[in-house]
């Protein structure tokens, strides 16, 4: 019934909602305890723990799915590849929106830039790889193998640079802080490098148990629409899979720590572009079939151009929200 779904779907926001809070104040205290810079911080720690969603799904998919192989292996790529056009379309776009309510449309928003721009970097260049990929035979098994393997070696390579960098960061006044006291220490907790980490992991069960509840309810409104395996995959499951780093990111800028907010999209970004597509690359139904090409030919688009606009120095909400663009433009097409 519609207004189950509806239900459903409200409660895994506020469970998420939650989570998000809980993940993001713990993670601040952690981050600042161990003087880590905030790109470090959002760019690995954050964006990987609020991977967990969109990881178990192509996962989940593929391994533990139905009957049917060619559509476990749809909902996996479609999972795998509607994430980065999720974040750099949709994510970005409602960080301009929320910026904008606080700050106005024109004002610059302000990243730490060496570390925005590496994050980018890193991700066009996995999702070049991926794109590549697509052209190997399903055949050609050791040709496949050898480029989840190249992936997986850059985003070792992208950690490391990242850590390496956070020291400087931290010295440049980047550092992470936190001006909100930890949730359990208001409740009587010590406040101790445990109490943060169980905050931390309180939060991650919170945000997997929404995301999945969330997943759920958008599958079962889908469901009623009729719409492909691989066209659900890449339009809908994202908009759940993807929730717990928007929350982060939205309530990280509406409090103006704008490396924190951009580094967990970005980071996240790099992530699912370089381990999750690793995943996807083996499997057979990664081809260049018209749904995939539009959807990474748009998240190219989406993220050249929030690239242009950091490089120009016009990093504006009015700017930043024509990402959203990209989205509009694959439903567009493809519904």
């Amino acid at each position: 019934m519609l207004g189950v779904d509806i239900l459903v779907l409200l409660a895994g926001l506020i469970v998420i909602l939650a989570g998000s809070e809980l993940f993001t104040n713990a993670i601040e205290h952690v981050g600042q305890r161990l003087s880590l810079s905030e790109g470090l911080v959002g760019s690995v720690f954050a964006a990987v723990a609020t991977a967990l969603p969109e990881t178990l799904v192509p996962v989940v998919a593929v391994f533990f799915g139905g009957a049917n192989t060619a559509m476990r292996g749809h909902i996996g790529v479609g999972a795998i590849l509607g994430a980065p056009l999720m974040l750099v379309s949709i994510a970005m776009s409602l960080l301009a929106l929320f910026a904008a309510l606080k700050r106005g449309w024109t004002a610059q928003l302000k990243p730490e830039s060496s570390g925005f721009l590496r994050d980018l970097m890193y991700f066009i260049v996995a999702f070049t790889i991926a794109l590549l990929s697509l052209l190997i035979p399903p055949e050609l098994r050791a040709a496949r193998v050898m480029a989840s393997i190249s992936l997986v070696f850059l985003y070792v390579v992208y950690v490391t640079n990242t850590v390496r960098a956070s020291k400087m960061l931290v010295l440049d006044g980047h550092g992470t802080h936190s001006e909100f006291a930890l949730w359990i220490g208001r409740i009587g907790i010590a406040h101790k490098l445990w109490s943060e980490i169980t905050q931390l992991a309180l939060g991650l069960v919170l945000i997997v148990a929404g995301a999945k509840i969330f997943v759920y309810g958008v599958e079962q409104l889908a469901l009623l629409t009729g719409l492909s395996a691989l066209l659900l995959s890449l339009l809908i499951v994202p908009v759940a899979t993807e929730m717990p780093e928007k929350i982060n990111s939205i309530l990280w800028i509406r409090r103006s720590k704008d490396t924190l907010a951009f580094s967990n999209i970005t980071g996240a970004l790099v992530f699912q572009s370089t381990l999750l597509t690793a995943f996807g690359i083996q499997l057979s139904v990664w081809r260049p079939q018209p749904d995939i090409l539009w959807s990474m030919g748009l998240t190219f688009a989406a993220a050249l151009w929030v690239l242009l606009l950091k490089v120009s120095r016009r990093f504006t909400p009015a700017l930043l929200v024509v990402s959203a663009f990209a989205y509009a433009a694959l439903f567009y097409l493809l519904v």
